[in-house]
């Protein structure tokens, strides 16, 4: 199982690749893209991306020689007809020198590549929301190598879909970003904190009625206003605990480390770890938190002793047990659940 990596400067290449990470993924807007379409929306994050086609090669010629490959985010969810061609001409240019994949979420995109560009790999991003064998099976029919799954996809649909299609490569988020609602049906785009960031974390303030007007009852009133708190908590651990890190580095934020001894069995072929715009540091430190856990599970460490190690890595369980914080909380409980879902785990 490797560890993919974002990166959005040439200089974060060496650092990654020496942290752990075996594929790196970036954006890039070339400048003949805006002055031909006014916008600089090539992919999903207007920030985050490399700065040209010469910070690309770079990125491709360090990373090839420290064997690891370059995949090229192109993953809007749906791109005119008019930057079809545009857009098959960067993926050709990315394979001309070196790259190795192209991260696709359009359909017609990957049609287009597959046709032109046949050496050039297809990943199906997340933002297709590929979440089922039958999907997975379309995406191939067109042309696509991997498919990499939305968050919030439980472990034992990620075994489902590596069993029945194991000629696909399945790449699954490991760690930092969480989504609030489902990033393929999320039309909406990114801006920084400073530029008043993703709408779906405003602090939104909720005032109840009763049916027919007045106050609702007091029982009613009280589990509404639990619930907006439970709600503000989950979105805590959502976006990172508070864009927070751990005293020693590793970050806070969505996590799939203890899922990643039952991906491993399951036949995952990455993990992913998410945040272009992050800061190198950020990065740097969640390979090394992967590559800590990765470690264990390829010495053969029981599953059970690498989950509690991977929990004590923050030293901060009590987060842990939150559930907030995990992309795959089935794997957490499974030791509670008891019921089909966690028999099913145990035999992953």
């Amino acid at each position: 199982m490797k560890i993919t990596a974002p990166i959005s400067t040439p200089a974060e290449v060496e650092p990654l690749v020496r942290a752990g990470a075996r594929e790196l993924y970036c954006g890039v807007v070339p400048p003949d893209w805006i002055q031909r379409f006014n916008t600089s929306g090539v992919n999903r994050r207007v920030f985050g991306n490399l700065n040209g086609y010469a910070d690309l090669e770079r990125v491709v010629e360090k990373a090839t020689g420290l064997d690891a490959e370059v995949f090229l985010v192109l993953n809007a969810q749906q791109y005119g007809e008019q930057h079809l061609d545009a857009l098959t001409e960067i993926g050709a240019r990315f394979r001309s020198i070196g790259g190795k994949a192209a991260i696709v979420a359009d359909i017609s995109l990957i049609a287009s590549l597959a046709a032109n560009v046949p050496d050039l790999d297809i990943h199906v991003s997340s933002v297709a929301t590929c979440r089922n064998v039958e999907s997975a099976r379309f995406f191939a029919a067109l042309g696509a190598n991997r498919i990499i799954l939305p968050r919030d996809v439980t472990v034992a649909e990620i075994a489902a879909i590596t069993t029945e299609l194991p000629e696909l490569d399945i790449e699954a988020f490991v760690l930092n970003d969480g989504c609030v609602f489902e990033e393929g049906t999320c039309h909406t785009v990114h801006l920084p904190m400073n530029k008043g960031g993703p709408i779906c974390i405003d602090n939104y303030q909720f005032e109840y009625q009763a049916t027919g007007g007045g106050q609702p009852q007091e029982r009613a009133l009280r589990r509404l206003e639990q619930n907006d708190l439970d709600y503000k908590r989950w979105l805590w651990y959502r976006f990172g605990n508070g864009f927070t890190s751990a005293p020693n580095g590793y970050p806070w934020g969505p996590c799939g480390v203890c899922a990643m001894p039952a991906m491993h069995a399951a036949g995952v072929h990455s993990v992913k770890i998410a945040g272009r715009e992050g800061a190198s540091e950020r990065k740097i430190k969640s390979v090394e938190l992967v590559a800590r856990v990765l470690e264990r599970i390829e010495a053969g460490e029981p599953a059970d002793e690498v989950r509690k190690f991977a929990v004590g890595l923050r030293d901060a369980p009590s987060h842990c047990a939150s559930g907030y914080m995990c992309y795959y909380p089935e794997v957490r409980s499974r030791h509670e659940l008891g019921d089909t879902e966690g028999k099913l785990l145990t035999a992953v």
